[in-house]
């Protein structure tokens, strides 16, 4: 594998593409697919993220079952156009705008939308405030639920703490090392990708990040965060995967977080860490491929994916023979 003149690796199915939004920002994606239904697929927090880097096992897979595939690098990450004007200067509702331009620009008036990490709350508030848009949600372990569902925080358990990224391959590697389950994902081209990304995005990364965490804090701001009476009201069809060997916030946590969405469907794979789209990608990608194009998922697929057993399954989302 080897890296394009842009500096991306080269994955077979998945082409470079540009588009101007109506900002006037220049905006990178990846996409697969010519024709069918769109999916929009949101990458995601972790420093030097982007739509290859999270979605690569993905997005051809997808398009040979007859999927548009997108998946946009958001502000502060990729090869987000990194002007100052252009950076996440409020964090979520950046990426949720960015989002829209996105679709916008694309001329996507419907779509399925996806997210993992911090991804999956991107795609999750893009889907209550903008609904009409949306055909269905799924999600991948994101630890930032337990505290916009209003989890009792005191349950919460700590995971492990990232390592430091400090601009050099080795840094970018002791953290995705730190977090994939399934270490033959990562490649010394993967690294460089990563780490080139990161630091051309550092300041308008650290921007992204401040606002998310000031905003919370701030009365002004946090009832935008808070979810609580939206994810869980929400009558779009959604599941939500989290790994049982996720390391930045223990499965227990998503234990929590089950109990705050009654209405989304929860799977609980094994061997599987924080990016389970990397660590088990042909689960993960019947998973979406049956949710996508059937609306619910088979019940083969459900139990290999470790459909949860916490409370009754929903039989809109789940076959039941």
């Amino acid at each position: 594998m080897a890296l394009t003149e842009e500096g991306l690796i080269e994955i077979p199915g998945i082409r470079s593409e540009w588009v101007t939004l109506a900002n006037g920002a220049k905006a990178h994606y990846s996409a697969s697919g010519e024709s069918g239904p769109a999916v929009i697929l949101i990458h995601g927090g972790i420093q030097g993220s982007s739509g290859t880097a999270g979605w690569r096992y993905m997005m051809p897979f997808l398009a040979e079952n007859g999927f548009r595939v997108y998946a946009p690098d958001r502000p502060g990450f990729g090869l987000a156009d990194a002007r100052e004007e252009h950076w996440p200067h409020r964090g979520f509702m950046s990426w949720v705008e960015y989002v829209e331009e996105f679709a916008r620009a694309l001329n996507l008036k419907k779509f399925h939308i996806a997210g993992n990490s911090q991804g999956a709350q991107t795609a999750a508030y893009y889907t209550v405030y903008h609904p009409e848009r949306v055909l269905s949600l799924a999600m991948i372990a994101s630890g930032g639920f337990n505290a916009t569902m209003g989890c009792d925080m005191s349950q919460v358990k700590p995971g492990m703490g990232m390592p430091k990224f400090t601009g050099t391959e080795q840094s970018m590697r002791d953290a995705m090392t730190s977090i994939i389950y399934r270490q033959e994902a990562i490649s010394d081209d993967l690294l460089t990708m990563r780490t080139n990304a990161a630091n051309t995005q550092a300041k308008a990364y650290d921007v992204g990040m401040a606002w998310n965490r000031d905003a919370a804090k701030d009365p002004n701001t946090a009832h935008l965060l808070d979810l609580r009476g939206k994810l869980d009201k929400i009558t779009i069809p959604a599941i939500y995967l989290y790994g049982m060997q996720d390391v930045l916030g223990p499965v227990e946590n998503a234990y929590l977080q089950e109990e705050k969405l009654p209405n989304i469907q929860m799977f609980y794979p094994d061997e599987c860490g924080h990016q389970g789209q990397t660590d088990q990608p042909e689960m993960h990608n019947q998973v979406f491929l049956e949710f996508f194009r059937d609306g619910k998922v088979s019940r083969k697929t459900a139990d290999w994916a470790g459909v949860s057993k916490r409370r009754p399954e929903l039989p809109n989302l789940v076959a039941q023979a």
